[in-house]
């Protein structure tokens, strides 16, 4: 998952590994942040799996969402063949012309902006990827948003579960 710092990228990275968590998977969830936490670049890998995670370290991915361009950049060269691109397409200048991957390409920042803020389009995103692999079920992941955000921030769950459940949609659809 990557982005710029303040999309919440490590948000649903952790939103997802808890989400694996509580569904008795495997899970590593590993944050690389660069220089400047808002605007600089965030990324994180994620692993979800039903046997023990060797290494959170993950050069090749099955399975990249990306935010923005400087993302689709760096890591849609990265994603093995027959993995999965996600693309939030309204932030993303490029398409991928990969043809042995599979790419999803959802409008995340509008979506969010006609929901009412736009800063949930990572929720979106990370819907987007719940809907088209059920890596982990979208009521899992509403339990975790409890668990994972603290609680004055508890007034936006019904926001985000909106995000989600948007981006499932577009993501069941896709897939």
């Amino acid at each position: 998952m990557a982005g710029f710092g303040g999309q919440g990228v490590m948000l649903i990275g952790q939103l997802l590994a808890y989400g694996g968590m509580m569904e008795d998977k495997e899970v590593s969830w590993h944050p690389s942040y660069g220089p400047e936490m808002r605007g600089g670049t965030a990324n994180c890998t994620v692993v979800v799996s039903d046997d023990p995670v060797a290494s959170p370290v993950v050069s090749s991915p099955g399975i990249a969402l990306v935010l923005n361009t400087p993302s689709f950049d760096r890591f849609e060269p990265a994603v093995v063949p027959g993995g999965l691109l996600i693309v939030n397409t309204s932030l993303c200048e490029r398409q991928s012309q990969r043809e042995d991957i599979k790419v999803i390409e959802v409008p995340a920042t509008a979506i969010a902006d006609e929901i009412g803020d736009g800063r949930v389009a990572n929720m979106v995103m990370l819907g987007a990827l719940i809907g088209s692999t059920e890596m982990v079920s979208l009521d899992t992941i509403k339990e975790s948003l409890r668990k994972v955000l603290p609680e004055r921030r508890h007034g936006l769950i019904p926001l985000n579960e909106q995000a989600l459940q948007r981006g499932v949609d577009l993501g069941r659809g896709a897939a």
